[in-house]
């Protein structure tokens, strides 16, 4: 088959996987505890959850944008 047929090259697909691992990353780093009717988690509200994660996750959906994007270079 001819390369020249298809949409994505490898380069494509292994740029898809680093952002998709990037997202992945910012969505683990929101995990923590969690607060209950008795007890209050004070650390829902840290730094790291409410602006860090989310900034992780949009730089990997930005990535995962120009993965798509990406022209691989013709070869002759």
């Amino acid at each position: 088959m001819d390369k020249q047929k298809f949409a994505f090259d490898k380069i494509n697909f292994i740029l898809l996987a680093i952002g998709m691992v990037v997202v992945i990353l910012g969505f683990v780093l929101m995990t923590g505890p969690s607060s209950t009717e008795t007890l209050f988690q004070s650390d829902i509200f840290s730094v790291r959850r409410i602006k860090v994660a989310p900034v992780v996750c949009f730089l990997g959906f930005i990535f995962m944008i120009y993965a798509v994007l990406h022209k691989p270079k013709v070869r002759k």
